[in-house]
Formats: structure tokens, sequence, C-alpha cells
């Protein structure tokens, strides 16, 4: 078929997504599914970094939390304001919030959390965490903050469905 020429149309009606222009040709229109974004982790490391909160949490009382993503320019900001967006926990929450684009993280501590967690364990917490993100290995650096922080608080002494 030389360049410009028609291709002969079907005698048929358009289906859907098709239609039949003035000049002859058929327009068909597809829906194409775009690559669903790829998470960065395997279904079992996120199931062990689930698990690692969990126990975390439940030993301690205290509400542990994760952040992955860009933290912008000013990250102690964006970390402590995604901290405050844990609500009533806030008190008791533990955040670790990670930047991989920008290769920073930050650790914030609610009031009671930071009365259990002094900086000198976060500061533990955060050498042990770099050491695995040097290795490329995000999962068990998260893992491995969060329960050295959980070691730190120490468990609690309070009943599982006690409130303050």
């Amino acid at each position: 078929m030389a360049t410009g020429e028609k291709a002969p149309v079907e005698d048929r009606e358009p289906g859907e997504g098709e239609a039949l222009m003035p000049t002859g040709r058929m327009s068909i229109a597809r829906r194409v599914e775009p690559d669903r974004p790829r998470l960065p982790f395997s279904p079992g490391q996120l199931a062990r970094l689930d698990d690692a909160m969990t126990q975390a949490s439940r030993s301690t009382g205290l509400e542990f939390a994760i952040y992955l993503g860009d933290l912008g320019e000013d990250t102690r900001k964006q970390a402590e304001e995604l901290h405050a967006g844990l609500g009533s926990a806030a008190s008791e929450g533990a955040l670790i919030a990670v930047s991989p684009g920008q290769r920073k993280f930050e650790i914030v501590t609610g009031e009671e959390a930071h009365r259990r967690i002094p900086d000198r364990s976060c500061q533990l917490a955060a050498m042990s965490m770099v050491a695995s993100f040097k290795e490329d290995d995000l999962i068990d650096g998260m893992i491995s903050g969060i329960r050295m922080l959980a070691d730190a608080a120490g468990t609690s002494f309070k009943k599982p469905h006690e409130h303050h």
C-alpha cells in the first residue's frame, strides 16, 4: 500500500470505541492500562515491616509509624507535620520518616514516646539505620530502627485495653 492510501474499511457498524471518519478511515480508541507503579518492596518485605511495627506497638504501648516518601526542603518540619497527623496517638507516637530520593530521614517522637525513648536511643537507632541504608537495604534499616526504639522504650505496664 502506498503512503496516503486509505486502508479498505470493512462494511460493518463501528463497535465500542470506534468511529468511521468522513474520510473513510476507521478511528479506533483502545483503553490502555498504564503499568501500575511498582512498589519498592515485595509483599514479604512489607509484611516483615508491618510485623515489626505491630510487635513494637504491642510490647511498648506506643504507636510506631513509618513514612516513606519525599520530605521536601525542610525535612524536619515535614516529618513533624506527619507525626502530628497521628492525631490522638501523637503523644505516644514514634515516626520514622524516610526520603530515599533525598537520602535523608527523620525520627520524631511525641511527648510520652520521648519520655521513654531518650535522644541517645534515637541517635543509636539512626546510626543503625544509616548502616543498612548505605547497603541499599531500606526495609532492614527501618525494621532495625523500629526494634531499637521499642527496646529503648521498654515494655508497657498498661493492660492491653486500658486507656489513659
